[in-house]
């Protein structure tokens, strides 16, 4: 072929271990069919067949030709890494190159060092011997490909070299430090030489392992001096921001297998080592000020970290056992203590759903959390709960819809859960409700019945029969009064005053101290004609009369003109006196109406030193005293014409609340004891531990164990029960 250069040297496939071409084999078939086509069929005399032949003789090549051809090509790979021009055209070095069978290992010696190696190499040098790649060394298995060879060389005699190395690698990660300080650094460099090294396959043992412990020094220190100087949101805005550098290094120019260790290094030194070092610098503050993005963010760094939800979970739960044990237990804050319960409550129920992503957790620990909290003052949470729920449905609350009324009583219910002595609750919101049901002061029968509904379905049907048996008596009352009614029309003197009476089943209601008033003639005279209605309808009854819990409707003239007044039963008794006079010694009133002393202070001081003042106190002064005077105000004046005196007798005093609290422990010693001869009555005989545990699980109030002791001593007085003779840990019960 040298000798005799070919304008188609692809014609001559044969000649140079090439197979012909497909198009050309193609047209010589169709060529060749035609012509026989021709013949067969008639074809044309100008038809020819076209015929390829091999020479008679193979070419032959000067003997000069492979010494030439090696010193051309050695000269132009020279040249190359030199970085100077070629002198020979590289399509000839090509076809040089495809005209002969080399010897690749001729080229070991004629590599040599240059920092442009891989783009030269790659590009340039591969090029040329492109040929031997496609044809020679694909026939060969045991010859590497002209581009691993240099990646072969090029690891022995360059990269292996310690010092060469090091050099590399040590301006990599002055690159990358740079980088990380805030420099703009050549990003396509560093991504070119680390995929050079990982192409050499020294990346991991050359690079990344210094990689990694420069990484983890840098941020180790970094941690520890920004968590000295910086607040802890500041802190976990740079931890994230230092997780999406590092993030963004391995998708730009570092190997995919650095990713996790990498992060690992990063959020090990920047959190792992600091993680209740931030808690308890930051967590306390973000929870006070509702820092609801700082908050979010502390939670999914500390979910990156293997334990950092734990440490959190810990803290979170401290956190509300601490600030709400500051609600419950300070005197101060009883007025308040049950809004503020439910605010701190939306609080963190906003932070579990927004920060927390709904963490089944984190709200676990909450609710133990709040019950843990919200016990540790015994009874008087139950107390404050029952009234907060009094002064949402006693009429005149005018802050709800009945819509928002409900959704506060579904928050209410939520705190009563966590509440181990529900009794005292039921106690107080029974004592409650009695007033609202009696007074006429419930704003919504429906939120009463939706109340009781949400309690019943939380404690079951026995908590809340009581409660609905009050109105069922209320209800059975009107259906009483309608009778009362038709059956005063047909007495002969019907009276002046329009009587209503609330029959009330003792067991249901709460339990009210009796009080022997003087009522006047025509009052005396009504009970008797209800008397005697009531039970010639239900005999074997016995009706006792509630004076605390009467009221009345008075008229009344002044100089200005009529009024009315709406005034519990002592109020009606003290005004009533003054039909018979106009002045009235306190000593005087209290034989007159027979109205105990304190009562009656309180009853007076409603009407004389009140906002609607009908009677005139002499001397003038807020507290009522023995000697003092009382006149009648015909000068009394006021914008409405039905005017309520508050009725004081209504306000709960302390006195009630003992008396409140006093009667759930009178109940919790019957509870209690009826549980013990339940259980050994069934048992017959038991150790003490396993009947103080059976009582644990039957009982449903906080108790300790020394008030069951006494609960038992009381039982084996009383003959229930008695002791083993043996064994005085041993209780027999007794039929």
């Amino acid at each position: 072929m040298a000798d005799e250069p070919q304008k188609k040297p692809h014609l001559l496939g044969h000649t140079n271990g090439l197979t012909k071409p497909a198009s050309l084999a193609a047209a010589a078939t169709r060529a060749g069919g035609g012509g026989g086509g021709g013949g067969g069929g008639g074809a044309t005399a100008s038809s020819k067949k076209l015929v390829i032949k091999n020479f008679r003789e193979r070419p032959k090549l000067p003997d000069n030709y492979t010494q030439d051809t090696w010193q051309k090509l050695h000269e132009a790979v020279g040249a190359i890494h030199s970085s100077i021009s070629i002198k020979y055209n590289l399509e000839e070095l090509y076809q040089r190159n495809a005209s002969f069978t080399p010897n690749l290992e001729n080229f070991n010696s004629t590599i040599g060092f240059n920092s442009r190696y891989e783009f030269l190499w790659q590009i340039m040098i591969r090029s040329i011997f492109l040929f031997l790649d496609r044809t020679y060394v694909l026939q060969n298995s045991m010859l590497p490909s002209i581009w691993d060879m240099g990646l072969e060389l090029f690891r022995n005699h360059v990269i292996s070299d310690k010092q060469v190395q090091n050099k590399a690698i040590d301006g990599i990660l002055l690159l990358i430090e740079q980088e990380r300080n805030g420099e703009a650094v050549d990003r396509s460099l560093l991504r070119s030489l680390l995929s050079m090294l990982s192409d050499l396959q020294v990346y991991k043992e050359s690079f990344e392992q210094r990689f990694l412990e420069e990484t983890n020094c840098l941020y180790a220190a970094e941690g520890q001096r920004l968590m000295q100087e910086r607040e802890v949101p500041e802190y976990l805005h740079h931890v994230n921001k230092r997780l999406e550098e590092e993030g963004d290094r391995v998708i730009t120019y570092l190997d995919h297998s650095t990713q996790k260790p990498l992060i690992a290094c990063v959020e090990k030194q920047l959190l792992g080592e600091h993680l209740t070092a931030i808690l308890q610098k930051g967590l306390d503050n973000l929870l006070d000020e509702n820092r609801i993005s700082d908050l979010t963010q502390m939670y999914q760094l500390f979910s990156r970290v293997k334990g950092g939800q734990q440490i959190l979970l810990q803290h979170w739960s401290e956190y509300i056992k601490n600030f709400g044990t500051t609600i419950v237990v300070n005197p101060e804050k009883d007025k308040d203590m049950v809004q503020e319960l439910l605010d701190f409550k939306d609080k963190v129920d906003h932070i579990i759903e927004v920060c927390f992503q709904k963490n089944e957790k984190f709200i676990n620990l909450m609710k133990e959390s709040f019950e843990t909290f919200i016990n540790k003052r015994p009874n008087k949470p139950a107390e404050l709960i029952a009234k907060y729920v009094d002064s949402k449905l006693r009429a005149g609350n005018k802050e709800a819809t009945d819509e928002e009324l409900e959704r506060i009583l579904d928050k209410i219910m939520i705190i009563f859960r966590f509440i181990h002595g529900k009794d005292v609750f039921e106690a107080f919101y029974k004592k409650d409700l009695a007033k609202r049901l009696l007074v006429g002061k419930s704003a919504s029968v429906d939120a009463e019945k939706s109340m009781l509904s949400k309690l019943k379905h939380e404690c079951g049907a026995a908590f809340t029969s009581k409660l609905e048996g009050m109105f069922k008596d209320m209800e059975l009352s009107k259906d009483v009064m309608v009778q009362f009614k038709q059956y005063m029309q047909n007495q002969s003197d019907p009276g002046n005053i329009d009587l209503t009476v609330n029959i009330l089943t003792m067991g249901y209601w709460p339990t009210y101290t009796p009080m022997e008033v003087h009522l006047n003639s025509e009052m005396i005279k009504l009970q008797e004609v209800f008397k005697t209605f009531y039970l010639g309808k239900h005999s074997g009854r016995k009706l006792q009369w509630q004076t605390t819990l009467g009221h009345a409707v008075l008229k009344a003239e002044f100089k200005e003109g009529k009024k009315e007044f709406q005034v519990s039963l002592f109020q009606t008794l003290v005004l009533l006196m003054f039909n018979e006079g106009d002045e009235f010694s306190f000593e005087e009133i209290k034989m007159a109406t027979g109205v105990e002393d304190s009562e009656l202070r309180r009853t007076l001081q409603s009407l004389a030193c009140g906002k609607a003042r009908v009677l005139i106190k002499n001397p003038k002064g807020k507290d009522v005293e023995d000697g003092d005077k009382f006149i009648f105000n015909g000068d009394f004046k006021h914008k409405l014409f039905r005017i309520k005196i508050n009725q004081i007798q209504m306000k709960e005093t302390v006195e009630e609340q003992v008396s409140t609290t006093e009667r759930v422990f009178q109940d919790r010693q019957y509870q209690i004891d009826a549980a013990i001869v339940r259980i050994m009555k069934m048992r017959k005989t038991l150790g003490h531990n396993l009947l103080v545990s059976e009582l644990y699980n039957q009982l449903k109030f906080p108790v300790k164990p020394g008030d069951l002791k006494k609960r038992i001593e009381s039982l084996i007085d009383r003959d229930y029960m008695e002791r083993d003779k043996d064994n005085p840990n041993q209780y027999h019960y007794v039929a």
